[in-house]
């Protein structure tokens, strides 16, 4: 689900075309990665649209830079988050 809604926001229709999963089973999931803070959702007219939400995505790069030394120590960590939000648009483009 993360994969789809990293190319682009879905409705909750859209996504459940891709998942052989009963209504109940994806309003779990949706349920979860809401409350992960991984997805948003907006209600358009009747349909609610989900979106990744990059921000919570990058500081986990961010934090894995950090640990895996990933850029100079000298570096601000604005830097590195700059860094990691270029890999994460960049992963997303070559998918």
């Amino acid at each position: 689900m993360l994969e789809l809604l990293r190319e682009q926001p879905m409705t909750a229709g859209q996504l459940a075309e891709h998942f052989p999963v009963s209504r109940p089973t994806m309003s779990a999931h949706f349920t979860v990665l809401r409350e992960a803070d991984l997805i948003e959702a907006r209600k358009i007219g009747t349909s609610i649209t989900y979106q990744l939400k990059l921000s919570v995505l990058e500081d986990v790069l961010l934090g894995f830079a950090q640990v895996f030394g990933i850029g100079s120590s000298e570096r601000a960590a604005g830097d590195v988050s700059d860094d990691a939000r270029s890999q994460l648009h960049q992963a997303g483009r070559s998918r």
